[in-house]
């Protein structure tokens, strides 16, 4: 047992040499499961994950389902208590981790391939994913610790911006509710409630099975199919509506006793698979996309003083995720560090990147490729995206290739068609300027 422990972290401390574009083979399960799989011989490790479509935007009108289903999974299974369950993990060395987003619910296992470990890892694991008992003391405390979550929410500013924020951008569609859900829905949720999600979409149809690690195909198949024998096969989760452009630019004002304010700024931005992705994507790395170097964070920070930091990013989904702004300062500063930020993205629009920006940009991204897919995890979660948003089993081989291949036309274009300054939400919450 203490060797297995020690094996296992000092595996972890350790950086995957892997190979710059990973191989990755896929086929379904009998019962209509998708599996992904890249070889990694190099540590006796495996990194598995099961992914559904079945995270917040599947909420419907009971926003925090998909989050409660996902975290009662481990509370229970196949007889199991959450102590035993977790205990048969770390007496092999293994880490198992499940979670919920607005697009996908994911189970997680990282383990040893020494046969009595991996079994044990993967029987446990198929036992949480297709056997949990869903006990009613452990729903309650949960329940509990969600509204205690959701009361804290009111104290912070961040908290209550943000979800402002997504309220604001996608109104009643599924992208607006914050998946921890609200003070109403979950205190009425039920252990029957949260069952009738897991039967409608804990299903083989609805997954996507991702393995990387020191296995061979033989093995990956057997354990495709161990992971989802189990489940019925269901069906895929239906799609959800598409996400609208804002007709109009909206601000929204929230007092709230702090010292600084809080900024958010953004619109409905890009899908996973958006044909202006790349363009997009280094044009806000220029924007303020690459931390301190960025043109917000030059105005913003270093001309000014403003903020100690400020961000732009994408957040691609199944539907158009946001495109977000954001920055805190002064309360007196507040007007000013929006103008700047405004003005410096109207600008960006207008004019674009300039060529040693753009040269930048590309050599920075380019240049930090390798870091992206340098473990089993990190290739593990970008299977997990290929697999779940159907991108191209090449995405890995051509990223470069297709950053490189932007233009500053392409750039300006893009901008220019999909990015409206004057159709942005702005939030702020914050004290009174002295």
């Amino acid at each position: 047992m203490v060797i297995r422990t020690f094996y296992y972290i000092v595996g972890l401390l350790f950086t995957l040499t892997v190979q710059a574009s990973p191989q990755i083979e896929h086929w379904a399960t009998d019962n209509g499961g998708r599996v992904f799989f890249v070889s990694a011989p190099d540590l006796p490790m495996l990194d598995v994950k099961v992914v559904f479509n079945a995270g917040s935007a599947q909420d419907k009108t009971l926003p925090g389902m998909a989050l409660l289903t996902n975290a009662m999974l481990s509370e229970g299974a196949a007889g199991k208590s959450s102590d035993e369950i977790a205990a048969a993990f770390e007496d092999v060395g293994a880490n198992f981790g499940n979670s919920a987003k607005r697009d996908m619910a994911i189970l997680s296992l990282r383990t040893l391939t020494e046969e009595d470990a991996l079994n044990t890892s993967l029987q446990m694991m198929t036992a949480v994913l297709s056997e949990p008992d869903f006990p009613q003391a452990a729903f309650e405390r949960l329940q509990k610790q969600v509204l205690l979550m959701l009361q804290a929410e009111n104290q912070s500013p961040s908290a209550i911006a943000s979800r402002a924020f997504y309220s604001s951008i996608y109104g009643k569609h599924p992208y607006g509710a914050m998946p921890v859900g609200n003070n109403e829905v979950v205190s009425n949720l039920n252990v029957k409630s949260l069952k009738k999600f897991y039967h409608q979409y804990y299903v083989a149809k609805n997954a996507t099975v991702v393995l990387v690690g020191a296995i061979d195909k033989a093995q990956a198949e057997i354990i495709g199919e161990q992971l989802l024998s189990a489940l019925p096969a269901g069906e895929k989760a239906s799609p959800i509506n598409p996400v609208m452009e804002l007709a109009a630019g909206k601000e929204v004002v929230i007092q709230h006793p702090s010292q600084q304010t809080h900024i958010l700024m953004g619109q409905p931005g890009i899908s996973r698979d958006d044909p202006d992705y790349f363009a997009l994507y280094v044009g806000n790395h220029i924007l303020g996309g690459s931390g301190l170097v960025s043109r917000l964070s030059n105005e913003i920070r270093e001309k000014r003083g403003l903020s100690y930091s400020t961000y732009s990013y994408f957040r691609p989904m199944l539907q158009l995720g946001p495109y977000q702004f954001g920055l805190q300062t002064r309360n007196d500063q507040a007007q000013e560090a929006l103008e700047v930020m405004r003005t410096t993205l109207n600008l960006f629009t207008s004019t674009g990147p300039s060529d040693a920006e753009l040269t930048a940009a590309k050599q920075n991204i380019t240049g930090g490729f390798a870091l992206r897919v340098d473990s089993n995890s990190k290739i593990a979660n970008y299977l997990a995206m290929i697999g779940f948003y159907g991108l191209p089993l090449d995405y890995l081989e051509t990223f470069k290739g297709k950053v490189s291949m932007v233009t500053l036309e392409g750039i300006k274009d893009a901008y220019s068609r999909r990015v409206h300054s004057g159709k942005m939400v702005t939030v702020m919450v914050g004290g009174k300027a002295n």
